[in-house]
């Protein structure tokens, strides 16, 4: 069955443009995004690692190595299966780092210009032969099925044939559809989509392909297994490999294809969208293997049972199209097109990427006020263009010598020896940059001239000179030179890892790779201050307009503000920016702008470990932790709880005086939450803590005690202490922990509070007992003085002398009574008062009198309206003092020539007194606090504090009640009312 030429070439077409169109409508949300991001799509993505060689070569591999070729589905199924173990750590790395490619990991970890271009060169070398394939089974199937028209195109002049014109327009047409869309900068989740598409595609045609196997050409598994019992040798055929021990070599070698290849790792390992997803792929992907695996040896078997004439390597072709159907025939053309295509789309975008990254930009400083984001699109697709002109003239210069297989196994050798320098990015951290590039080295020209040269030139062997020994080469001795590449390859990476010193650059970097490395990251200093800063260095290489936006994007993923001066968060911003720039400018020409613009401090201490990130890794793996690691981690949580949750104010200082702890006692106290001073300085706290704590850990003290602050507008006491620093014998002080000091903070204003109320107690009672001898020495001279005047009232008659002995007497009496009063506030609480019924009347007129006396305060109206006739029980010398404490309170409060009304009824059986003032009313923060003893708002030394205390005292001694309305004018907002409730007598 034949078909026409160009009907053959529009169903390329179009199925090419339809492949496209479906990563530019992913691209640009057109499709949901709950199908562009299911683990589904991811998992079929993977499926481009299945190029044209598993749609065709590999039946022809089957029917050299038997069951052998299925070392290929085990070994990149194995490093699926075991994701968790194998590929998550390098996933984590990758988007961390923004990792797009085995040159940016290889460089990451051993920071080596070196080893990302030599890792560049390498891998162009080994991915060439799989370029070439692609393009060889397009142009031959191309070929098959249009042997009639084919011919046509040849250019017999021009010493042209009709496969390589048929190969360069593909090239041409996909070259043309990847610079369009696969240059762009966005793209993962547009290719994913692509790749996906393009791996159920070819699923679906070769599952079809192997059900008309069995089914169409053997009538069923029943036929088929009759027809191997009749040709034994077809069984025996499938062991013969496996005896020889081939087999082993080729799951070494597909094992490197998960992690090795570019475009693989972009899309296992770079682009994975979700931790789900790599876990999904574990067995999503090995089971999508085994149903590509299925079919190929009906196929073959298929193939055979025809007889048909068509090599081994294109029976998954040759077999449907001996079948008579066009459909069936198209689907299998579709699906070997689609692996090729999907390949060679990655292949060249992955490539493009690391020698832009790897080879250009990094070879010129990058200056540019442009857009330098166009700049790069149109660089990447000159790169496109010219990977497939390379692939093509690789193509040429092969002239089909090598089958499918050969090509295949050709490149997966090349890129085995990318594998040991992979294997130690996250296992094994003593490797270095030295032993990766001198084990690449020897690996890769072993494998150079043992295989790829000899491929090209078409050598099968040399003769030693002067000799008669003869070297086979080429791909007949492939599991030999594996085998001898490798082992080179290992043996000089783990030589010269270990006889030779990495530098502390490799070291850093290694920590950072490795997952089981607690202490990761040293706390560096920068010498910026803002984000600010970082916008105005990185405008001078990358222009203003870009270094704006890259700044913008780096804090709008770390939800940092704009004003960001914490140094902690400054390293974060820098670590950010040079994971963006690496998606864009490369691993290696990002170092080189952030090492440029934003270097390191080089102080005189050695740097720290970074806290905050070793406790960030901590959480992040807590769940991986066993045995003493375990332990460990929860020892370090149960004293980090510890430390949060202490009662008293804490916070640890960095030896560069970064704050790395900040407690929920520390935030109480000042008001500052930990995660808007954690990692920032001293000097950025707002005062008082500024100049308190920084002056304090600059000092020699170990402790200061009775410091005194003003915290929203009262005073405060700390003690402060901080953890002593040893001394060696020269006197010079050391830490041995690494980190400064641990400041605490104890407030004690309560106990200072306390001290000084018990102070003015003692000075009361003092009074009070003076008081008490006082009133003893004047109550003798009083008594004295009424006894005489009781004596000149009967001694004389005359009315001036007794009405002068009547005031005599009624002055001492106002005397005794005062003294009286106190002494027994000196007592107050330790005697019975004498209750009877009062004239609250009285009381209060009383009080007023005695207020007015006092010439030097503000001068008030009182107007006492409180009924004549309103009695209470108490006791009247202690009820005058509730009068004189509360009339003095408002005049204290009300302006000059203020009036305070003095108000009385019954209520609920109880008598009633209030008195209301017209002052400023009392604050409802200062209401719950009134009646505290020693509490007032009043200038220091006016007032004591006692008096509303003693007030509401007394009442209570009396069995009534204190009431407090502020304000007492709802209208004015103004003025105070205090309520006094007594038992009403009788």
């Amino acid at each position: 069955m034949s078909f026409e030429i160009a009907h053959i070439a529009l169903v390329g077409v179009a199925y090419i443009a339809i492949l496209f169109f479906v990563a530019f409508a992913a691209s640009k949300g057109w499709m949901p995004s709950r199908w562009v991001r299911h683990p589904l799509v991811y998992v079929l993505s993977l499926g481009v690692s299945l190029s044209a060689w598993t749609f065709y070569g590999i039946v022809d591999l089957a029917w050299q190595y038997g069951y052998g070729v299925l070392a290929y589905y085990l070994g990149t199924g194995a490093m699926f299966l075991f994701a968790p173990v194998a590929l998550e750590p390098l996933a984590r790395l990758a988007q961390r780092y923004q990792l797009y490619s085995p040159a940016d990991l290889l460089v990451f970890r051993y920071h080596s210009r070196q080893a990302g271009i030599l890792t560049t060169l390498f891998m162009l070398l080994a991915l060439m032969p799989l370029v070439a394939l692609q393009i060889q089974a397009v142009s031959e199937t191309l070929a098959l099925l249009s042997d009639d028209s084919v011919t046509a195109l040849a250019l017999p002049d021009s010493n042209v044939s009709s496969k390589n014109l048929i190969a360069f327009l593909y090239c041409v047409l996909l070259a043309v559809f990847t610079s369009m869309y696969g240059a762009t900068h966005e793209r993962g989740e547009g290719l994913a989509s692509a790749m996906a598409l393009e791996s159920l595609v070819k699923l679906v045609a070769l599952t079809a392909v192997g059900g008309y196997a069995v089914f169409g050409v053997f009538g069923g598994f029943a036929g088929l297994d009759q027809w191997l019992l009749e040709n034994s040798d077809m069984q025996q055929r499938l062991y013969t490999p496996i005896d020889q021990g081939s087999s082993h070599t080729l799951l070494l070698v597909f094992i490197a294809t998960a992690v090795a290849m570019p475009h693989i790792f972009y899309l296992s390992v770079a682009e994975r969208p979700t931790k789900q997803a790599l876990h999904t792929a574990s067995w999503g992907f090995p089971l999508f293997l085994l149903l590509m695996a299925l079919p190929i040896f009906p196929i073959m078997w298929a193939g055979f049972a025809l007889g048909v004439a068509e090599p081994v390597q294109y029976f998954s072709l040759a077999v449907p199209r001996t079948s008579g159907s066009a459909l069936l025939t198209a689907l299998a053309f579709i699906g070997g097109l689609s692996a090729a295509t999907g390949a060679l789309i990655m292949i060249t975008l992955a490539l493009s990427t690391m020698v832009m990254n790897h080879w250009l930009l990094p070879g010129t400083r990058w200056h540019s006020e442009d857009n330098m984001y166009r700049q790069l699109v149109w660089l990447r697709r000159a790169l496109i263009a010219a990977l497939f002109v390379a692939g093509f003239a690789f193509y040429l210069l092969l002239d089909n010598r090598l089958s499918l297989s050969d090509l295949a196994l050709l490149a997966f050798i090349g890129s085995l020896q990318f594998l040991p320098g992979i294997f130690a990015v996250i296992h094994w951290p003593r490797g270095n940059r030295r032993g990766f590039i001198g084990g690449l080295l020897a690996g890769m020209l072993i494998w150079g001239c043992c295989l790829l040269l000899p491929s090209i030139l078409g050598l099968t062997g040399i003769v030693l000179p002067g000799t008669s020994i003869r070297i086979p080469l080429g791909m007949s001795i492939w599991t030999q030179i594996t085998t001898l590449s490798l082992g080179a390859n290992i043996l000089l990476f783990a030589c010269l890892s270990l006889f030779t010193r990495a530098s502390s650059l490799e070291q850093y970097a290694a920590d950072l790779c490795s997952d089981d490395t607690i202490a990761q990251a040293l706390r560096l200093g920068l010498d910026v201050e803002s984000a600010a800063d970082f916008r105005l260095r990185l405008a001078e290489s990358l222009g203003a307009a870009t270094a704006n936006l890259e700044v913008k994007r780096a804090l709008s993923q770390l939800n940092l503000p704009d004003n960001e001066r914490r140094p902690y968060a400054l390293r974060q911003l820098r670590n950010r920016l040079e994971a963006n720039l690496s998606g864009l400018l490369g691993r290696v020409l990002a170092g080189q702008i952030i090492d440029r613009h934003f270097p390191f401090k080089n102080g005189d201490q050695p740097a720290n470990k970074d806290i905050h990130l070793i406790e960030t890794r901590l959480g992040r793996y807590k769940h991986q932790l066993t045995g003493l690691a375990a332990e460990l981690n929860n020892l370090r949580l149960y004293h980090r709880q510890m430390l949060e949750e202490l009662p008293m104010a804490a916070c640890s200082l960095g030896r560069d005086g970064e704050i790395l702890l900040w407690n929920y006692a520390m935030q109480d106290l000042t008001g500052i939450t930990a995660s808007g001073v954690i990692g920032s300085k001293l000097d950025y706290l707002t005062e008082p803590w500024r100049g308190l704590l920084t002056e304090f850990a600059q000092s020699a003290n170990a402790s200061r005690f009775k410091q005194q602050v003003n915290l929203g507008g009262n005073s405060h006491w700390l003690n402060l202490h901080k953890t002593r620093q040893k001394r060696d014998r020269n006197n010079r002080t050391h830490n041995e922990r690494g980190d400064a000091q641990m400041l605490l903070l104890e407030d004690i204003t309560e106990t200072q509070v306390l001290e000084q109320e018990l102070m003015h107690s003692e000075r009361l009672a003092s009074v009070g007992r003076l008081a008490a001898g006082v009133a003893h020495e004047v109550g003798n001279p009083v008594t004295g003085i009424a006894c005489l005047a009781q004596n000149l009232q009967f001694d004389c008659d005359k009315p001036e002398v007794l009405e002068t002995a009547d005031q005599i007497l009624s002055q001492t009496q106002r005397i005794s009574r005062i003294v009286h009063s106190l002494v027994s506030f000196s007592h107050t609480g330790s005697q019975e008062s004498e209750r009877a019924p009062v004239d609250l009347y009285a009381c209060v007129q009383e009080a007023v009198q005695l207020l007015s006396l006092q010439r030097d305060k503000t001068e008030v109206r009182f107007d006492n309206a409180v009924p004549e006739d309103l009695i209470a029980i108490g006791d009247n010398q202690r009820l005058i003092q509730v009068f004189i404490n509360l009339l003095s309170n408002a005049r204290d409060a009300s302006p000059d020539g203020g009036h305070i009304r003095i108000e009385g009824h019954i209520s609920r059986n109880s008598a009633c007194v209030s008195i209301t003032d017209e002052g400023p009313g009392i604050s409802p923060k200062h209401r719950e606090r009134i009646l505290e003893p020693f509490f007032t708002t009043k200038e220091p030394g006016v007032g004591t504090g006692l008096g509303l205390a003693m007030v509401y005292s007394i009442i209570e001694e009396h069995g009534g009640q204190l009431e407090l309305v502020s304000p007492a004018n709802k209208e004015t907002g103004r003025g105070a009312k205090f309520i006094v409730q007594l038992p009403l007598a009788g």
